[in-house]
């Protein structure tokens, strides 16, 4: 703050209007709900491919990258 001659109030102020912004595009954009549902869908999947007796090297593949993305 002393370096750009600005107050630590100013700082402050900015920092928790910032974090206000951030809440709020979360809120629209869902972010942490797709990354849990997709969690949620790939464990479904990972059971299901490891009960499969003939399962396509494939199908584990796409898991695989699934995972990655997150």
């Amino acid at each position: 703050a002393e370096e750009f001659d600005v107050s630590r109030q100013a700082v402050y102020d900015n920092i928790k209007r910032t974090e206000a912004m951030l809440e709020e595009y979360e809120d629209k954009l869902v972010l942490l709900q797709k990354f849990q549902e997709r969690q949620r869908l790939v464990a479904k999947l990972k059971q299901l491919i490891s009960e499969e007796e003939h399962v396509n090297e494939e199908m584990k593949q796409v898991v695989e990258a699934i995972e990655k993305l997150d």
